[in-house]
């Protein structure tokens, strides 16, 4: 799979220099059958999409809040066919070889779907960067699947089809692969571990607030419950969350921000409470 990739950006560097009439053609190895692969225009020059390969990647565990690279779009929607799991082991960003972390990956489902984001991409610097912090560091391998957009508009530049992104997870034959655990085991490991990146625990507490803010009507297994006992933990051993809650990330501009425009209406005004106030004088 990492040779894929390797082919991949040396492809990825030769289109850039032609004119290309179909973005598609940076993936000529893989037989793909999808119509709007990349057919947003991009907010950062005067270049038309043509002129420009693109390509999509699905982010569902840092990268839904710290990218570390540069995209031209990011929209909110979810993968079907896998579920979110914390059963790969990690020894470089969220721990060491001594107390290896624990950090998310995809498990094959036929029936799961996983909420995230994609971000597009243009140019090989995203890709060599998420080749050595996903596939050398991470132990992960690339795979390809279809994206559902959540936010149909004219201005995500989806009409709600289903268009393929590149994500990056982890299988069992890796050397990091912890696999599935009790619930005290997982929170225990991420108590204990830190890494280049920080601790453990603000990387479950980032993933966790990105769901609740973004997707608030998803439900992220493992999350409620690991959580609580990584409080426990944390509150036994009298752990600040200052001292494990890194540098807040900065605001990613999603397709879930843009300005919705409603026609003014007085429909529901009737259903809203009457709200009382009292004053007290202390």
């Amino acid at each position: 799979k990492i040779n894929k990739l390797n082919h991949l950006n040396v492809r990825f560097k030769s289109l850039i220099k032609k004119e290309m009439s179909s973005i598609e053609n940076i993936f000529a190895d893989e037989e793909s059958s999808y119509d709007d692969y990349g057919n947003i225009s991009s907010s950062n020059n005067n270049e038309t999409e043509e002129e420009i390969p693109s390509v999509w990647v699905f982010g569902y565990g840092s990268l839904c809040w710290n990218p570390g690279f540069d995209y031209t779009k990011c929209i909110t929607g979810y993968i079907r066919g896998y579920v979110r799991r914390f059963w790969q082991g990690n020894t470089t960003q969220r721990g060491t070889i001594d107390k290896p972390g624990r950090v998310a990956t995809l498990v094959e489902d036929k029936e799961g779907i996983t909420w995230g984001c994609a971000y597009r991409i243009a140019g090989p610097t995203a890709l060599d960067y998420l080749k050595q912090r996903e596939c050398k560091l991470g132990g992960y391998i690339v795979e390809y699947t279809k994206f559902f957009p959540r936010v149909a508009s004219a201005n995500s530049g989806h009409s709600g089809e289903a268009f393929p992104v590149l994500l990056y997870i982890a299988s069992d034959e890796n050397d990091q692969w912890a696999g599935e655990e009790t619930v005290i085991s997982l929170a225990r490991h991420i108590v204990d571990a830190r890494g280049s990146c920080g601790h453990n625990i603000e990387y479950l507490l980032r993933l966790a607030t990105f769901m609740r803010e973004e997707l608030p009507d998803a439900r992220m297994i493992i999350s409620l419950s690991s959580r609580r006992w990584v409080r426990q933990l944390m509150s036994h051993r009298k752990i600040a969350m200052s001292t494990v809650m890194g540098r807040p990330p900065q605001r990613i501009r999603r397709d879930s921000h843009e300005e919705t425009r409603r026609p003014i209406s007085f429909e529901f005004t009737s259903r809203v409470p009457e709200t009382r106030l009292r004053c007290l004088n202390i």
